[in-house]
């Protein structure tokens, strides 16, 4: 028997999600923002996990006028340092009996070449080292049920920049690219989603992807500012064409976390042309995400660099 599966996939096809907790890293705006709110108007209690407080105070204030019994709450996390990581995944345990659905969304983008405060590049410290880090030190406050999900937010850019270097992380041998080592962490954090769900006991949780196209966010257009001029310029000719708003870019990571019908290592991502734009389904990766033997070994390294140790 084939599953059913709406073409037209909105934010009304969400169940309602009473009872049920959500944990969403840079949740204070953008793509993090409109799934907390989806959430949270369908009843889930919502985590704004973010760097600044203060904006995701606002943040919080502002989902509750549009869901006034909703119980949004706020913990500070900085995901480009591992000590910052390790604090909030305590005080997350501290105030959180479980936790349903563990959205790890937030992100860089096309920064400079930089480092986080453990001094791995930017980049793949921020997007994959932290979340990794994240998600093995809260695996354990999920139920075993599938309707349990560790979300994990990648990019269709994470077919840019060729072949993955392991040996070369912190591109200490290669001429620093920012478009390359933004699609190198995107396409870790794939690697992982997958490596993830061969570890996950049967029945649940489930550990599923998710992209939301070409979304006009704050996060987008800052990541612009570091591009060149004729960059630019061509970005904002073509940016009505192929980007779609926020509450669209946030569907398929909705769906991702919320549909009954959604499967362990699935990844989701617009049905538009070239996944920039539309409503969401199941899509297809790259090759290079499915190598087995890099996701393990990716996995290995992870551990090592965090000393975070899944118990799944």
């Amino acid at each position: 028997m084939t599953r059913s599966k709406p073409t037209r996939w909105t934010a009304r096809d969400i169940p309602d999600q009473h009872g049920r907790t959500a944990v969403i890293t840079g949740a204070n705006t953008g793509i993090g923002f409109e799934t907390a709110k989806a959430l949270a108007l369908r009843g889930a209690a919502v985590v704004l996990a973010v760097r600044d407080a203060d904006k995701g105070k606002r943040a919080a204030e502002a989902i509750a006028l549009g869901a006034p019994t909703a119980r949004v709450g706020v913990q500070r996390i900085d995901l480009s340092s591992l000590a910052s990581v390790r604090a909030a995944a305590g005080e997350l345990r501290d105030t959180c009996a479980q936790i349903d659905m563990l959205i790890n969304n937030a992100g860089v983008m096309y920064t400079p070449h930089r480092t986080t405060s453990d001094g791995y590049e930017l980049q793949f410290g921020t997007n994959h080292l932290g979340h990794f880090a994240l998600t093995g030190l809260l695996l354990d406050l999920l139920p075993a049920s599938p309707a349990s999900r560790v979300i994990t937010v990648s990019s269709a850019g994470h077919r840019m920049g060729g072949p993955i270097d392991l040996d070369d992380l912190d591109w200490q041998r290669r001429p620093y690219d920012r478009t390359a080592a933004y699609g190198h962490s995107k396409l870790a954090n794939l690697m992982f989603t997958y490596e993830l769900q061969r570890r996950l006991p049967a029945g649940g949780p489930l550990a599923v992807a998710a992209h939301p196209g070409g979304a006009d966010t704050t996060g987008s257009r800052s990541a612009m500012s570091h591009s060149s001029a004729l960059t630019r310029t061509a970005f904002a000719a073509i940016r009505p064409l192929l980007l779609q708003s926020p509450e669209m870019g946030a569907l398929p990571v909705l769906r991702a976390a919320t549909d009954p019908d959604v499967r362990g290592g699935e990844y989701y991502g617009p049905r538009g042309f070239q996944q920039s734009k539309g409503h969401p389904k199941a899509v297809r990766s790259s090759p290079q995400s499915y190598d087995t033997a890099l996701q393990r070994r990716l996995w290995t390294l992870s551990e090592d660099i965090t000393g975070v140790t899944f118990h799944a």
